[in-house]
């Protein structure tokens, strides 16, 4: 390697990392790192345990549903307090709350007493915390750096959050056969210590605005903002089509392995991981070489390699080929996600910053349990590899329907940024060989 394309790629890297120079959000980074790792481990935990005291796969799925629907209802109105209140305040209690709730599934299950109410009744009761958690903390990060910085962070965020992913559901396995699911739900209570005490260490001069307005009108504002501004509109129809259609091929992954591949937990464990390291691998070349200019591009671009993914995956009888899609799979899902996030959060303003990013949760997060009921039964009729093929079209359908409407995007964005006297004054979404001027 020369050493000049030595010195771009360190170029490439450093400023990959650029949100690492601050305090804040090391700390911020380094306890959500060893939570969401706990997280991972009480999920796997929790499907174990209701299907060691039930034996039905429907019942998981329910437990799921449970956990999930909440945010789909809340995250709305998570954003309005997002928005008046102190976001590290809020943190304090989504932290503290399903610290005390892991507590109490704990001591159920190693002192023998627990049933699968108790396990329902946190599940849901944990959905409707983290409905307000995930939007508050999405727009905290933007709290953490400087704007310049902000790709860096969410990429970084993100990497974080797949690094849990992958590593988490493996600890989680080997405690559950050595210790036992009690011992892990224990842990992962432990494991919010570490968040608190980083709440604890920040410090932030961001005091929140208070606008005088009822709480249904802060969450009309916000929607009316999503559906007038078309950029961030656009971004929101695609993350939902593709979270309601794509997103929930987890899912079917044992059915697939079993049906496509004939394999067993060994190659499902495998392609899993593959996946999350994929997913890391596209956050770290995100951060690496998109700039702000580009991102649309590479929203696009994503959305169909994610689609195309999942086609090929359809078509896969060989362990090996499955393997290199799901790293594609990882690559592409995460690079689609850290594009549109950092895209919302430059577009949207201040003062609406954590009710658009509640929608954004709610879009992709909210809208599993319905994704997972749908992809549920088209597999049960037409079978996983047709699910797969089906969900992949409909990415690309999306993604193409974005692409042809980049332009107009594009001088929307313009404007908007040219109104709110951004001093950077960058294009937010830029065709290739377009000027930066926009011109």
């Amino acid at each position: 390697m020369s050493a000049d394309k030595k010195r771009f790629i360190e170029g490439k890297l450093s400023s990959a990392l650029h949100a690492l120079k601050y305090r804040n959000f090391k700390l911020f980074l380094g306890g959500q790192l060893l939570s969401l790792i706990g997280n991972y481990i009480q999920t796997v935990a929790q499907a174990w345990l209701v299907y060691r005291l039930t034996g039905s796969a429907t019942l998981l799925g329910l437990v799921a549903f449970s956990g999930q629907i909440s945010i789909f209802v809340l995250a709305p109105i998570s954003g309005v307090f997002a928005d008046t209140k102190s976001k590290r305040g809020i943190l304090f209690v989504t932290q503290i709350a399903p610290m005390v709730l892991t507590f109490i599934l704990a001591l159920l299950t190693l002192t023998g007493r627990v049933q699968v109410w108790h396990v329902f009744t946190i599940a849901a009761l944990l959905g409707v915390i983290n409905a307000f958690d995930f939007p508050v903390r999405q727009a905290f990060v933007a709290e953490l750096v400087a704007k310049e910085d902000l790709m860096s962070a969410v990429t970084l965020n993100s990497s974080m959050i797949n690094s849990a992913r992958t590593i988490g559901p493996g600890i989680g396995g080997l405690l559950i056969a050595s210790v036992g699911e009690g011992w892990c739900f224990l842990g992962n209570a432990l494991s919010y210590v570490a968040v608190i005490i980083g709440l604890l260490m920040i410090k932030t001069d961001v005091s929140p605005k208070k606008p005088a307005r009822h709480l249904r009108a802060g969450v009309v504002e916000a929607f009316n903002f999503a559906r007038h501004t078309g950029p961030v509109g656009a971004l929101l129809v695609l993350l939902g089509l593709i979270s309601f259609m794509g997103l929930r091929y987890e899912i079917l992954m044992p059915v697939y392995v079993r049906e496509m591949l004939h394999g067993g937990p060994t190659e499902f464990g495998l392609l899993m991981g593959a996946s999350g390291v994929g997913a890391i691998f596209g956050s770290i070349v995100l951060a690496s070489f998109a700039n702000v200019r580009t991102l649309g591009d590479w929203v696009g671009f994503a959305a169909a390699g994610f689609g195309v993914s999942l086609v090929l995956l359809s078509t896969s009888h060989s362990f090996g080929w499955s393997l290199a899609v799901m790293l594609l799979i990882g690559f592409t899902m995460v690079t689609l996600l850290d594009a549109s996030n950092t895209l919302v959060q430059r577009i949207v303003p201040d003062e609406l910053r954590g009710r658009v990013m509640a929608i954004w949760t709610m879009m992709l997060s909210g809208l599993a349990p319905f994704g997972s009921l749908v992809v549920g039964v088209l597999a049960q009729h037409f079978g996983s590899r047709r699910t797969f093929a089906a969900g992949g079209m409909a990415c690309v359908m999306g993604a193409m329907a974005f692409g042809f409407s980049l332009p107009i995007l594009q001088r929307e964005a313009r404007k908007l940024i040219a109104k709110r006297g951004k001093e950077d004054g960058t294009l937010v979404m830029q065709q290739p060989g377009e000027s930066k001027s926009g011109a």
